[in-house]
């Protein structure tokens, strides 16, 4: 915000006006009553309705087919030139809400007030713009303070800050995947964060063991002679075909 800033009185004419313009190389200035107070602005766009019209005889068919506001081809003072009630912002407002307004109504200045409307200062583009030259080390050092200061769960406070021309990486792991959104919006309301890329992980778990390795189905190894489900079997016996028993049924010699 610019704190030295150049007003209109209501009663100020039309030379005097694009003068002081000039002389401060601005596009529009705050016009007070005789409190200070903001009640309107006068902007080149105001003026220059004078120049648009300079061909034609007020009230001639021209104002039909012109804007909202001919009468200020014809208009001298301050009073008459300015766009009121005049969009303003509030001295302790984010710069974000100024960039809002901003954007909204098309003007690339905004009056700064105080809570009773008296003209405290003036801010423009590019004061918002230069909270986009904060250093990445300043960034991280305030980010990381946010993290420490109890605004994410404390289950996120080993989540690592680094930033890059102003661009916010996290990695690490939450408990919580679904804290995630709420890490970003934090990160991004600190003024000058250009972005957030969140590079988060769910939490750690136990690797899983192999299939083919023993007991890789989680319970272990079960010892040898045990059968998982019944319990321990008595050793079997010697196979017939191994002991030379052969066959249970065989034919008799032939008798010669």
């Amino acid at each position: 915000m610019t704190r030295t800033v150049v007003a209109l009185s209501q009663g100020a004419v039309f030379k005097d006006i694009v003068r002081t313009m000039r002389q401060w190389a601005v596009s529009a200035l705050p016009v007070l009553d005789d409190e200070g107070r903001v009640i309107g602005v006068v902007s080149e766009a105001d003026l220059l309705r004078k120049e648009e019209y300079r061909d034609s005889d007020p009230p001639g068919p021209v104002f039909r087919r012109g804007p909202a506001e001919p009468h200020k081809a014809v208009a001298v003072t301050a009073r008459e030139l300015m766009t009121a009630p005049a969009v303003t912002v509030h001295a302790d407002a984010p710069p974000a809400r100024a960039a809002r307004l901003m954007a909204r109504r098309q003007v690339k200045r905004l009056p700064v007030v105080d809570g009773d409307g008296v003209l405290t200062g003036i801010v423009s583009r590019a004061d918002l713009l230069k909270v986009f030259l904060r250093e990445d080390d300043e960034l991280a050092r305030e980010i990381r303070g946010e993290i420490a200061s109890g605004r994410f769960p404390a289950s996120m406070e080993s989540v690592r800050v680094d930033v890059c021309d102003g661009v916010v990486t996290l990695t690490g792991h939450v408990p919580d995947l679904s804290l995630v959104p709420f890490a970003v919006r934090v990160v991004r309301s600190v003024e000058g964060v250009v972005d957030v890329r969140p590079v988060l992980s769910g939490p750690r778990g136990r690797p899983p063991l192999e299939p083919d390795f023993p007991g890789g189905d989680g319970r272990g190894a079960a010892p040898a002679g045990t059968d998982e489900k019944e319990g321990p079997r008595a050793p079997a016996g010697p196979d017939r075909r191994e002991a030379g028993m052969g066959p249970l049924t065989h034919r008799a010699a032939d008798a010669s």
